[in-house]
């Protein structure tokens, strides 16, 4: 029997695995970096041990420190995750040589399925359906197009499309380099891209005595940079005849690698109802929510339960209902999905019935590797929390999973929120349309718009404004018990001015006087520092406002708005030169394209910065020349740090 367990891991996959160690009575060893020090998962453990650094390679990629770790504080188990080290057959028979026991599948598999290049061939002699692997340098325009894939790990990192031959190179270094960064395997394959297929995986569980299970499919199609946002069990698009011959390949492929633990089968699904071998991961999967919900498991026990030799029952239980999960991250959609950063002032999802674990009944589940206060910062995946509701149809899941988003409270960095929340209402994806393609076919210009429409907008800014004169009321010290805003000079307006986080500017003017508001037409019901009740058109709208420095966050049934307040008077400190390009986040240089003193193109890549495990082009605004360059690769930088100045082309007297 296992006694206690080392997540080697971080965030809410490490937090979820102790969730489960606590029901069983199994202790909990954390490890975690230097900016992890005060995370929840490190918090939350028995025992956290330190892995020095703060980059990927230097603390949770290092096997040989995890192992240490879990040798120092007592650990008999090792639990892997998901990413990192959960898919390296060395580190996993480096946990069997230490003498621990591994909570995944034998290191023969993992090995056996490590390399996609390889697992693909395995896959095809058993049977399973597969695409045929293209090596780069024999690509023809014929082949075209298609995509370049990682060999190791998953996750999208390392996956390019490619669509003209002249890109190809340049795509296939660039995902050898992601490929490096994130699994320390630089290798790299290509095959044919299958436009606007579905993506479907099926869930195995398997025991050391002969029993696979396949616990239905899992929709996860819809994605950002071949990286799942949005995923559903069952998936709508498979019928009962098509789920037999999908888990039954999954099972086939799991018994031709001796198979035991946890693992996922992934596949491709065409229109017509065929369907192509992808990868297994073998792991645990991020999207493993849905399942558990719908067959009522808990997947993580049944891990730990057959690394202590368990038997599986004959049969799984039978599925129930349908659950959606969704994705929350830091970033901005609308913005080639840049990663953010910063302090998380505010981070509430209401109506949450349950926390790493199966609600007791139809409902709302949190798994999050986040709580307000903490800081998210580069070095790691953007993933926030994960929120799924499961519930008796499709449809009831959707519209309480976007209930529970567009009332949550995210305060702080910037996030996915609005697009996930629009997706849940969108026809395509209720009538259960999607594919691959999906961002792109409805297109982010509508999924990424903001929740809160102009009108709404305006209103918060209002609301917004009022809520800050309160509190300058609530802080002055003299004039006590006068309406908040009132003036000596009642012919001059009070004025605030805020700006959006697309750089919109919102001027407020307002008279506020014993007679009500004026100016707007809107009407005043009460006003605090945090809270702000107005009437417009007869219906009353209450806003909650929270402020922290020059950023106001306004939540209200009207959409979330986030709002900065631009000072009156601007600091020449916090002015840059015209044509300035900024360092969207904090990041390092993975590439210079430019030099200084050349003519760009509107659109042209002058800088790739590496940030989050990903690379991210800065890009000329227009024509111009760099009048001013001043980075270099390897260079590290901060957010709002000045990377290079374009200047405007001078103005050429016609012949």
């Amino acid at each position: 029997m296992i006694e206690t367990i080392l997540a080697a891991n971080r965030g809410e996959i490490a937090r979820r695995v102790f969730r489960t160690c606590r029901d069983l009575g199994i202790g909990t060893v954390a490890v975690h970096s230097d900016p992890d020090a005060g995370a929840p998962h490190a918090r939350e453990a028995d025992r956290a041990v330190r892995l020095p650094g703060a980059a990927p390679a230097d603390t949770y990629l290092r096997g040989d420190l995890v192992i240490a770790a879990a040798r120092a504080a007592g650990a008999d188990a090792v639990h892997p995750g998901y990413g990192f080290l959960s898919e390296n057959a060395a580190f996993a028979q480096a946990v069997l040589d230490a003498g621990l026991t591994w909570i995944g599948p034998p290191p023969a598999a993992i090995a056996a399925m490590g390399s996609k290049i390889e697992a693909k061939k395995l896959m095809a002699a058993a049977g399973v359906p597969v695409l045929p692997e293209l090596d780069p340098a024999a690509v023809t325009e014929d082949d075209l197009p298609i995509l370049v894939k990682a060999s190791a790990g998953g996750g999208g990192r390392g996956m390019r499309v490619v669509r003209a031959l002249a890109d190809l190179a340049g795509e296939v270094a660039a995902a050898r380099r992601e490929a490096e960064s994130a699994f320390g395997d630089p290798a790299v394959f290509c095959e044919p891209l299958l436009e606007n297929a579905r993506h479907i995986e099926v869930q195995l569980l398997a025991d050391a005595h002969g029993t696979v299970w396949a616990l239905g499919e899992r929709e996860c199609s819809i994605q950002r940079r071949h990286q799942k946002i949005i995923e559903e069990a069952p998936s709508p698009a498979v019928d009962a005849g098509l789920r037999a011959r999908l888990c039954g390949a999954a099972v086939d492929a799991a018994r031709a690698i001796g198979y035991t633990g946890a693992g996922t089968v992934e596949f491709m699904l065409t229109a017509d109802g065929r369907f192509y071998f992808l990868e297994v991961n073998t792991r645990l999967q991020v999207e493993h929510p849905v399942t558990e919900c719908v067959y009522g498991l808990d997947l993580v026990r049944l891990q730990i339960e057959v690394a202590e030799g368990a038997r599986l029952p004959a049969e799984p239980p039978a599925p129930r209902g349908h659950a959606i999960e969704v994705r929350l991250y830091a970033e901005d959609p609308a913005a080639d999905w840049r990663p953010g950063t910063g302090t998380l002032r505010a981070f509430d999802v209401p109506g949450v019935d349950a926390e790493f674990a199966v609600p007791a009944a139809h409902g709302l589940r949190l798994d999050s590797g986040v709580a307000a206060g903490d800081t998210v910062g580069v070095h790691y995946d953007p993933m926030l929390a994960k929120v799924i509701a499961w519930a008796p149809t499709r449809a009831a899941a959707a519209r309480r999973l976007r209930a529970a988003l567009t009332g949550a409270r995210l305060h702080g960095v910037t996030t996915n929120r609005d697009l996930l929340a629009t997706i849940l209402r969108e026809p395509a994806f209720l009538a259960g349309d999607t594919h691959t393609g999906y961002l792109d076919a409805v297109g982010l210009s509508v999924l990424a718009a903001p929740l809160a429409g102009p009108d709404a907008v305006a209103l918060s800014a209002l609301a917004a404004a009022l809520a800050g004169a309160a509190a300058d009321r609530a802080a002055a010290r003299v004039l006590g018990g006068l309406p908040s805003g009132w003036r000596n000079v009642p012919s001059q307006p009070q004025r605030r001015t805020y700006e959006t986080p697309d750089g919109a500017t919102i001027d407020v003017e307002y008279r506020l006087t014993r007679d009500g508001l004026h100016g707007h037409d809107a009407e005043l019901v009460s006003a605090a520092p945090g809270e702000v009740v107005l009437d417009a058109g007869g219906v009353r709208h209450r806003f909650a406002v929270a402020a922290a420095g020059d950023r106001v966050d306004v939540d209200s049934p009207l959409g979330p708005v986030a709002l900065r307040a631009v000072p009156r008077f601007a600091d020449p400190a916090d002015l840059v030169a015209p044509g300035s390009l900024l360092a969207p986040m904090p990041g390092t240089v993975v590439r210079v394209e430019t030099a200084a003193g050349a003519d760009v193109a509107e659109g042209q890549t002058l800088v790739v910065l590496e940030a989050m495990k990903m690379e991210h082009r800065i890009t000329a605004p227009a024509a111009g020349t760099v009048a001013v360059l001043d980075v270099r690769a390897g260079q590290q930088v901060e957010a709002g740090a000045v990377l290079a100045v374009i200047a405007a082309p001078p103005e050429r007297t016609p012949a």
